[in-house]
């Protein structure tokens, strides 16, 4: 195979020089044009790599040959060169299907990681070696379209935001993301912003120098210089307390990163993506959500559906649970009954793929023999479908003690699903001091 081709559209002489000088000496050969009619016809009469674009050209601008690429050569990675500070264009090419941006006055560093980056991506496209095809269980039309999703945004340096609720799946869909895009070989790397301590975020995030504050007795990297090269994942983002955001939105915008007590930035080179069950925009229109900050994050929109919304997909999805259960114990995996199975196809699933799971594993290590019943599985009934007294009341007859201890466990359950299993969020989130939450946990057997 012969050497990558790149097309660089800029109307300024110096800049066209300064990328053909750059990328030749990366093996890479270089045509350069000065506006958007020559660059369409070259795209035409040949077969490019990449292509890095001006936004200001003399006969319109780089968001009309973004779109141009898309419709005519959709396998081709292109990237906007915008003005420094310019963050709408870099937003408006990034949603229009551009592979990534640089500013004004370039950087050179930067520029060869990003031309490193798109490379690879042409390279795993062109090669069987290529990027891993995305396995996500389930033949639903719901879950074909995430698939498509993926492959989609994979291609691209965008920032995706991955919207479901609690059990859907959404760090799955972000290994997925990364694993089958340009930084796949690069860390993946998972931050739960609702399980930081506010005191400790900052550091975490950002790292700190030695002496900084007390007991920082050592430098150390933060969770964001970690995924240097590769994805830094932000897991329930809508828990960052706004000073955190504010300082977020800077890495995003600037591309660099300044620990707790450091004089200077640093440049980072990470792919954010960020993932919620809350509606960001509600969040944004409660005043607990930065608004630049939702258009920095929300590029581009994945949402994972809720597993009632593709029942059809349970039979797949319980037995890949079941035969992972088999080989995690080595004994033989369980089956389920028909009639088990039904109930299982017929129940809403209020926890999603998650609860399914912790379904199973109960009834796997609860049922007599290999059989899954329906009474093995203990699914809880669903609101209103029970003929009982209302949440909160006990039907004449019933022991007391034992009803309120029922409406206290579901409770309790329903906290730990909604928040991840979090307790300190769960305590919050019932009213009550960790403490409390903790007994009440042993008392009721809930360990």
């Amino acid at each position: 195979m012969g050497s990558p081709r790149a097309l660089v559209v800029d109307d300024e002489p110096d800049i066209r020089e300064l990328l053909g000088i750059t990328l030749e000496r990366m093996n890479i050969e270089v045509v350069a044009v000065p506006d958007l009619t020559t660059a369409r016809s070259s795209l035409r009469a040949g077969q490019f790599d990449l292509c890095l674009t001006d936004m200001k050209l003399p006969d319109g601008d780089g968001l009309s040959l973004v779109e141009w690429v898309q419709t005519n050569r959709p396998q081709l990675p292109i990237a906007v060169i915008t003005a420094h500070g310019n963050v709408e264009s870099a937003v408006k090419a990034l949603k229009l299907g551009a592979f990534d941006f640089i500013s004004k006055p370039l950087d050179l560093a930067a520029l060869r990681k990003l031309i490193t980056a798109t490379l690879k991506l042409t390279d795993s496209t062109e090669s069987p070696g290529g990027p891993p095809r995305i396995r996500l269980l389930g033949s639903s039309k719901a879950m074909a379209h995430l698939r498509e999703m993926i492959e989609k945004v994979a291609r691209s340096q965008a920032p995706v935001h991955i919207f479901g609720e609690s059990g859907t799946g959404k760090e799955l869909v972000a290994q997925l993301i990364h694993a089958a895009g340009a930084r796949r070989e690069g860390p993946f790397v998972p931050v739960n912003c609702g399980a930081i301590p506010t005191e400790l975020m900052e550091s975490e995030l950002f790292g700190h120098k030695k002496g900084s504050f007390t007991g920082a007795v050592s430098d150390k990297r933060g969770l964001i210089q970690n995924a240097e090269g590769g994805t830094l994942f932000l897991d329930e983002i809508a828990d960052l307390p706004l000073h955190m955001q504010v300082k977020l939105l800077r890495v995003i915008q600037e591309k660099t990163v300044r620990p707790v007590g450091e004089a200077r930035e640093s440049p980072i080179d990470a792919r954010i993506l960020s993932a919620t069950h809350k509606p960001l925009a509600a969040e944004v229109a409660a005043g607990r959500f930065r608004e630049d900050l939702f258009y920095r994050v929300n590029v581009i929109e994945i949402r994972v559906p809720p597993l009632r919304e593709r029942l059809e997909d349970v039979p797949e999805l319980v037995d890949s649970i079941l035969l992972k259960l088999g080989k995690e114990t080595g004994l033989p995996s369980p089956a389920l009954t028909n009639a088990a199975l039904k109930a299982l196809c017929d129940y809403p699933f209020p926890g999603n793929v998650r609860e399914l799971e912790n379904v199973l594993e109960r009834a796997a290590t609860l049922c007599a023999g290999t059989n899954i019943d329906v009474s093995d599985l203990q699914l809880r009934p669903a609101a209103g479908a029970l003929e009982k007294p209302a949440t909160g009341t006990v039907a004449a007859g019933e022991p007391l003690g034992d009803a309120l201890e029922d409406i206290e466990r579901d409770a309790i359950v329903r906290a730990l699903e909604q928040t991840r299993y979090n307790k300190t969020k769960a305590a919050a989130l019932l009213g009550m001091s960790f403490r409390s939450l903790r007994y009440r946990i042993k008392k009721l057997g809930l360990e």
